[in-house]
């Protein structure tokens, strides 16, 4: 028998429960169609289990200093089945959590694959949800008076370097490693490469980056990517930019993979035990019945208008799978206004120039806001401010003292234009910078504010007083 329901969300990854959430609290009888696990990539193969090992990693690191704090450790090891536990058991809890939720909001969870079907007998507009249980039981058909689709997205690779879970990795299945390989090749500097790339040299792999840009983490503020670069190559990660991976030439010999980059007219060969392709994302569009409706794939991504509506108005797309900002916490934040747009409570349409990134790699980088550069670009006329965490006293006792904050600030209006920060537990200070975005503060608002000493936030204030040369310990 067909079921009915205000809200049908095809994906059960973070933007689609936490739409789901919300659309329960507004009252609407909502139903999630989720064909492997609440949680999606973040939660299985994203965002919590890279950062369990990332922490395994900084932890490992830190013991084998442990004579710089003082701490004797006569012999430091990785127990890496132990690690892989560790990362498992804290998924298996947060998963918990979510089916939780779920009960909670009195959510329907329909666990199988759904795909959206054109006008028919269930409907007049295309829309209604044949779903194809996992258990194998008859199809369920849904009636939704809207849709969600948040299928996210999976793991690109280049034309030509296939994954096969042996000698050539994507991120998932480096998550599964049972053992730590001696040494791998990383084909893209970019944020999950570098993650990858901070993880590996602390856990004692031989790492080499291969970024087509001519700098790594091509996206954040330029200074930021140069100290990227040099701490990288302080730990002892080999990096090679403005190289153009040649797909052709992979060769997997006994134990070890090799591949050559085309660099400023020259071939250079990098040989591993492994390659991790980390190159970007694609979105999930395909076998949810797309083709049914007028919806409009633009570049690989759902076409979306500032709701989140498709070209048909009652369905709506967030996430991965509409491109943009591909972070988990935007992905809720999209559903949140997907859902209260549905529910006509008027949101306010999400300003992208307002979200936090994070990169969580060993120094850690936080931005907020336009970089220098794109701020010179759109004409603003600019002055910036810069702090170096070596004259943090927090830094010091920490050990970790590499690094600075930069604020981007516009000389005609003094508002704060962007925030970026590089250095130890960076990516858990910038939300201060992202609600002097929200704001719209000034440096001298965010300098007056008073920063406890000591800590790490100390260099924010003192940041915002440098930009206008006022900074006290600099």
């Amino acid at each position: 028998m067909a079921q009915e329901y205000d809200l049908v969300i095809l994906g059960g990854g973070t933007g689609g429960y936490v739409a789901a959430i919300r659309a329960s609290q507004l009252g609407l009888k909502t139903a999630v169609v989720e064909k492997s696990k609440l949680g999606g990539t973040c939660l299985h193969k994203g965002c919590i289990p890279s950062k369990a090992l990332l922490r395994s990693a900084e932890v490992f690191h830190t013991a084998k200093r442990g004579e710089e704090f003082g701490v004797v450790i006569p012999e430091v090891s990785v127990n890496f089945p132990r690690v892989q536990e560790r990362k498992n058991s804290i998924i298996d809890q947060l998963h918990k959590g979510v089916q939780h939720l779920m009960k909670q909001g009195k959510i329907d969870v329909f666990e199988g694959t759904g795909r959206i079907l054109g006008p028919s007998i269930f409907s007049p507009m295309p829309g209604t949800i044949s779903v194809e249980m996992n258990d194998g039981t008859e199809n369920e058909m849904l009636i939704p008076k809207n849709v969600i689709v948040a299928t996210g997205s999976r793991p690109r690779s280049l034309p030509g370097l296939d994954i096969d879970g042996e000698f050539v990795l994507s991120s998932d299945e480096a998550l599964q490693l049972e053992q730590l390989p001696k040494s791998i090749i990383i084909v893209g500097g970019g944020v999950i490469g570098i993650e990858w790339a901070s993880m590996l040299t602390d856990f004692g792999v031989e790492v080499t980056v291969v970024e087509y840009a001519d700098r790594i983490i091509p996206t954040e503020d330029h200074e930021i990517s140069k100290e990227m670069q040099r701490l990288m190559k302080k730990k002892g990660v080999k990096i090679t930019t403005g190289a153009k991976v040649l797909p052709e030439t992979l060769n997997k010999g006994e134990g070890e993979v090799s591949i050559s980059a085309e660099i400023k007219g020259d071939q250079k060969t990098f040989t591993a035990e492994k390659i991790l392709v980390s190159v970007g994302r694609q979105a999930n569009t395909e076998n949810i019945g797309i083709e049914n409706t007028d919806i409009v794939i633009e570049k690989g991504f759902v076409k979306v208008n500032n709701y989140f509506q498709t070209k048909e108005s009652h369905i709506y797309a967030i996430g991965d799978v509409i491109g943009g900002l591909q972070l988990a916490h935007v992905a809720s934040h999209e559903g949140i206004t997907a859902v209260e747009h549905i529910a006509n409570e008027n949101p306010h349409p999400m300003d992208y120039t307002m979200v936090s990134k994070c990169i969580y790699s060993n120094p850690e980088v936080g931005s907020v806001g336009y970089t220098e550069q794109e701020a010179k670009d759109k004409g603003f006329n600019v002055k910036t401010g810069k702090f170096s965490f070596r004259a943090i006293g927090k830094a010091l006792v920490f050990g970790e003292s590499d690094g600075f904050v930069k604020i981007v600030a516009d000389k005609d209006t003094n508002d704060i234009l962007g925030v970026h920060m590089i250095g130890p537990h960076v990516t858990d200070m910038i939300s201060e910078a992202g609600l002097a975005r929200v704001l719209d503060a000034t440096p001298w608002e965010v300098a007056n504010t008073i920063h406890p000493h000591p800590t790490l936030s100390e260099a924010i204030g003192e940041a915002a007083l440098a930009v206008d040369g006022k900074a006290i310990h600099s």
